[in-house]
């Protein structure tokens, strides 16, 4: 090759170097204005929908001083709560209301007739409607205490409603009505309740509080929401506690029922809570009294040796683990006691006739408690 020839070869490769490094240039220059494009639209668009939530949040209108009546009946979903506020016109949208109650974690809404304003902002409404500031008075309220098994409920709903007990009672345990329930409520009542071994498949679940109606005469079916409701607020709170313990509903409030029926007014729940499921490790029985007389559907302030011998699922002198489901409702103490028992290393404990309650680690060290403070209990 000639130096001519290779003067002219290097001249190519070296115009072909500059093309390609005119090109990337452009290509870089491409990139960056699309690159800066596209970073407009996202804070465009994010911008604006930002602050399209927050036009959301404020008031209808600020300067109203009209006043609205607007029911919130018994039962409704927050769903139905927002749909219903934005068709009173007393919020701008019921997407917007619905995602701010999920973000903020608020619940606990009560039924009843409220007087509102489209002069209220989202947050002023949310806190309206928990705190229950509404125009009408409740007509009555029923009072389900702690500790409660179904029969008992159902007694109170009849005498309050003035219904017929057994009519209360059946439709309770009507199974329909459970599965009705069921699809309203998935997240409280699972198919743990259809078990063939639960005696009543709502035990349990009917949250102990105190329930104003603003009608006179509910029906059962409005009693249960208001009550069921309130179970799924309560739960809420400890729901990511349940999930790191990996505890079911149904689990969770079993437990809790049978911390709530050995509890006296001076225990210690959550050491009671300890010496169950320090038994459950161990593979012991939980030989806890309740679950024996709930099995026999009687209320007796001994347990007889006899008593012991019912056959039942529920008969935790027989069976090891926890019984089919919850044996009565569990307030807020026992809940968290199921949730968070004391680090102990007892495995038995007994109620004195005051109302005190030891706990032992042997079942010598127990029997001689048993023998200083209870007399034929058995």
């Amino acid at each position: 090759m000639t130096t001519d020839e290779k003067n002219a070869k290097k001249a190519s490769i070296r115009e072909k170097m500059l093309e390609h490094q005119s090109e990337a240039r452009v290509v870089r220059k491409i990139v960056l204005i699309i690159s800066i494009l596209l970073l407009l639209f996202i804070v465009f668009i994010g911008g604006g929908g930002y602050l399209y939530i927050q036009s959301a949040l404020k008031p209808v209108d600020s300067k109203s001083k009209s006043q609205k009546m607007v029911e919130i009946p018994i039962g409704s979903s927050v769903t139905g709560i927002a749909q219903t506020l934005e068709k009173n016109g007393v919020i701008k949208n019921a997407k917007v209301f619905k995602y701010y109650v999920k973000l903020k974690n608020e619940g606990g809404f009560m039924a009843g007739e409220y007087q509102l304003s489209p002069s209220m902002d989202v947050p002023e409404i949310v806190s309206r409607l928990k705190t229950g500031k509404v125009l009408a008075k409740a007509s009555f309220k029923i009072a389900i205490p702690e500790g409660k098994q179904l029969k008992e409920i159902a007694a109170i709903m009849a005498e309050a409603t003035k219904q017929n007990e057994e009519d209360v009672f059946n439709k309770l345990n009507d199974k329909e009505f459970i599965k009705e329930l069921m699809a309203k409520y998935p997240d409280v009542l699972s198919d743990e309740i259809m078990s063939g071994s639960i005696k009543y498949k709502l035990e349990g679940y009917l949250f102990p509080a105190t329930y104003p109606f603003y009608k006179p005469n509910p029906s059962v079916e409005e009693m249960v929401f208001a009550m069921l409701d309130k179970t799924r607020t309560v739960l809420a709170d400890y729901a990511e506690e349940s999930n790191d313990k990996k505890l079911s509903v149904h689990q969770l409030l079993t437990m809790a029922s049978l911390v709530e029926e050995e509890a006296t007014g001076k225990a210690d729940r959550k050491k009671i809570a300890s010496v169950f499921y320090n038994r459950m490790k161990k593979g012991m029985p939980l030989q806890t009294d309740p679950t024996v007389l709930y099995a026999q559907g009687k209320h007796k302030e001994k347990v007889l040796y006899k008593d012991l011998e019912v056959s039942s699922p529920y008969n935790t002198y027989q069976h090891t683990g926890l019984p089919p489901g919850p044996i009565a409702n569990a307030g807020k103490v026992s809940i968290e006691a199921a949730l968070e028992p004391e680090e102990t290393d007892y495995y038995y404990f007994l109620a004195t006739a005051e109302g005190e309650v030891i706990f032992t680690k042997t079942l010598e060290e127990h029997n001689k408690e048993k023998a200083k403070h209870i007399s034929n209990k058995k």
